[in-house]
Parts: structure tokens; sequence; C-alpha cells
């Protein structure tokens, strides 16, 4: 295992020692191994970018490898089975803990990449999320946070607080709901979709309800639960009828019909008009900002039975292999985290949230420099030039509280089954639909939660 005492000034000397030996002739060039689920040619071609600039700085070879995310995990454990593991595997979190336990990562040499960076400039939700015994299984890279989108010109004309609680949410209904002109809301209630269950699971979280404990399988409590399965039901029949999901939720929204729906911030260079596969349709112009001038976002929600309210967050890693050439890897994460660390975010900034907001030398560095990178397909904008500079701190700010279902109980894999399982959609759409009332709905849920292993 790497030794953690070597520090800043360790790697500090290291360099100068590969500098007097880049001088003399004697450096050792090494070849490390990326595997990278960022597959798209676009974005593998800055990856090679960065690649080749490592190359430059340091004398080291890095074969950037792509691999579909979906197949990542059978990958890894085959290649762990032969022996064969590649040297980094930016990855995404569902794998940090599972792959520490099973010896897949190195979390000594995760640990002393972090450390060396400053624990102080990284978020702390991302950083928890990859709390491993007394470490972090890998080092964190990016992150994205759930929202709601909201527009703020109608919430300012009727005086409404912005969408942050359960409360706030409701009154927004009561004041802005008046179909067929314009929903309150366009809530998830397609069953078998996996947006349903990340929008649940996100309203879940901002009342502190979770299915799992660090021993399993909790029953959900009756009272939180059920403000949650009443507010649930209030959004959606403050939508339009139906099955819906993500398109709905984005086509109505887009077209100026929705005054509130949560989505990812992928959707954030859409409403500005920059891709022509998803245009505004609020005016005539496919390539207006005036959805985007008046629209506002809210990373962290809270319901009644939790005031701090969360995030909902889904964040990726580097993870440093038990086969990895330690030393090179560690200097690769270093570089792809500070020198070009924006080169790192720019691979697709509006899905990229800046983990570390800055350095030693300037806190804010790498969350100002993040929101002048280019968003976009068919047109290219910062989101700085795009959104005010309240909901580029809303953007970021909401790492700092991210969670997901499981992560700090040790039982992601167990949250994650349950999520898959869609029992939790299917009976939040039985009540939604009157099938069930609170108790029997809650009854439910626990019961087959409880089989899930």
């Amino acid at each position: 295992m790497k030794n953690r005492m070597m520090g800043r000034s360790g790697r500090l000397f290291a360099l100068s020692a590969f500098s007097m030996a880049m001088l003399t002739g004697t450096v050792q060039a090494d070849t490390i191994r990326l595997w990278t689920t960022e597959e798209q040619p676009d974005r593998l071609a800055k990856q090679q970018a960065m690649a080749d600039q490592f190359k430059e700085q340091s004398g080291h070879t890095v074969e950037v490898i792509p691999v579909t995310e979906s197949d990542l995990g059978k990958r890894a454990t085959a290649a762990f089975a032969a022996n064969d593991l590649p040297d980094v595997i930016y990855h995404p979190l569902q794998y940090a803990l599972p792959w520490s336990e099973a010896g897949i990562l190195d979390v000594d040499a995760a640990t002393e990449v972090i450390e060396d960076l400053g624990l102080d400039t990284f978020s702390p939700g991302p950083l928890r999320m990859s709390t491993f015994e007394d470490g972090y299984a890998s080092v964190p890279v990016d992150g994205w946070t759930q929202m709601i989108i909201y527009r703020t010109d109608l919430f300012e004309e009727k005086g409404l607080e912005p969408p942050t609680t359960y409360a706030a949410v409701n009154d927004a209904l009561d004041a802005l709901h008046s179909p067929p002109e314009m929903f309150g809301f366009v809530a998830a209630t397609k069953v078998d979709e996996s947006f349903m269950s990340q929008v649940l699971e996100h309203v879940f979280l901002a009342n502190g309800v979770s299915p799992v404990g660090p021993d399993g399988f909790k029953p959900l409590e009756e009272g939180p639960t059920t403000e949650v399965l009443e507010f649930y039901k209030s959004i959606a029949q403050a939508s339009p009828p139906g099955d819906l999901m993500w398109k709905e939720a984005r086509e109505l929204y887009s077209a100026g019909q929705a005054a509130m729906i949560i989505w990812s911030p992928f959707i954030l260079d859409e409403l500005a008009g920059l891709r022509d596969s998803s245009p505004p349709t609020i005016n005539d112009d496919p390539t207006t900002r005036e959805l985007a001038e008046k629209t506002g976002v809210v990373t962290t929600f809270a319901g009644p039975s939790n005031p701090d309210g969360a995030a909902w967050g889904d964040v990726r890693y580097f993870g440093i292999t038990s086969d990895a050439n330690t030393d090179v890897a560690e200097e690769f994460i270093t570089f792809s985290m500070s020198d070009a660390y924006l080169d790192t975010l720019a691979i697709a900034p509006e899905g990229k949230f800046p983990v570390r907001t800055g350095n030693a030398d300037d806190k804010m560095a790498y969350k100002d420099g993040w929101a002048k990178l280019d968003v976009g397909v068919d047109r290219k904008a910062p989101l700085g030039d795009l959104y005010p500079q309240a909901v580029i701190d809303e953007i970021v700010g909401g790492l700092d509280v991210a969670q997901r279902w499981g992560v700090d109980e040790g039982q992601l894999s167990l949250a994650s089954k349950m999520i898959n399982s869609q029992v939790v959609n299917r009976v939040v759409r039985q009540f939604i639909d009157g099938e069930l009332n609170a108790a029997d709905a809650i009854a439910a849920m626990n019961a087959e939660l409880s089989e899930v292993n």
C-alpha cells in the first residue's frame, strides 16, 4: 500500500525529481489505462486531449478506454479475477463502496489524493458518499443534483416563495394551477420508468424518509411517509392525466404550460434554445432564451419532518485499482482535478458540476471557471450567461448536501435493489389513484421491500 504520510511535500519532491530526471534523460515513462464511461465520440476526444496534455507534462501515457456503463460492473469483476484491472476507473457512485469491500479499489491511494488536494476544497456531500472506514473509496470528480425547475416570473407575480419546501410547492399549486393553460406541476407517474424512481427518491429524501438502515431494511415510519404520500398526490393531481415521465415534463415546461417540474440539469441548455432537437416552444423562436430567463432552480428541498432538507445527487468518481501503477495513477488524477480540472468539467459542463469549488490559492476558481464553460449542442454559451448568479450558486451548492438512499448506512446496494424493484413506484401510484389509503400503502411497501435482498 501507498504511504499516506508522503503528503504534499513528498509529492512536490517527487515532481522535482521527475523534472531533474527529464533534464538528465533518465526518466521512466509509464503507460496506465483509464476506463471511462464517457464514451460519446466528442467526449472521448476531449479525454484524449487531456491524456495528451498529461503526457506532455509528465512523460506518462494514458490509454483512454471507453466502457459502456451498463457493462462496467461485469467488466470490473472479470478483470479483477484475471488480475487485469486498469489503473484508473471513472465510475458512478454505486460502485465505490462495493468495489472497495471487494478489494478492487485502493482506498489508501484515493485518500492520499484527496488529502493532497485538500479535504476542505471538496464538497462534503460527494466525500461523505465515498467514505470507507478511515478513508475514501474513490476520488470525487463531478456530479449533478436533481432540480425543481420553476417559473420565477409566475412566482414573483403571485408573491410566492421559491419552491424549497413541501408547503411552498403546495402554496404555488393553489396559486398557479389553472389547466389546460397552466399545470401546477408535471409529476412522474409512469411506474415502469426509472425517472419516477429517481423523482420519488428525491421527494422521500426531502422528508428524511428511507427504507434502509445500517442493518438493512428499515420499516417506513407512518407519520413522515404519510406526509410524503400526501405531497406526491398533491403534485400528481396538479399534473395532466395519464402516465407521465421525463418527456412530458420537459415538453410542457418548454411550452410554458407548467409552473414546476423535477428534472436533471441536462435540460438547462435546452431551455435556452441551444439544442435544435429539443427547442423551447414557449414562443415561435426555437433559439429563444426567454424561458431560461424566467427559470429558477431548487436543489435542496425539504419536507415538514426534515427541515434541513436534502438534494438528490449523482456523483462520479476516479477509482484507483488494486492492480494500478499507483504513483502514476495518483499523478494523473491530481492533474485531472487541479491543472486540468476545468478541462475535466468541460467534457459535459451541464451535467458535470464541480465537486471542488476552488483550490488553496482561489477558493472559487473552479466554480467561477465552470460557469464560463460553454454548454449546448447546436449553439454554445456559458451557463453564467444564460442564468443568474443565484441559479449558479444553487446548482453547485446542492452537492454540499447531496444524498442517496443507503449511502450513509452502507446499504447502497440494497437500496438500489429496492429502487429497481419499482415497488415504491407502483404503490405510490396506487395511492395517487385512490386504490389504497396511506396506512395500507405504507404497509404494502414495507411488506414488499422487506423481501428485497
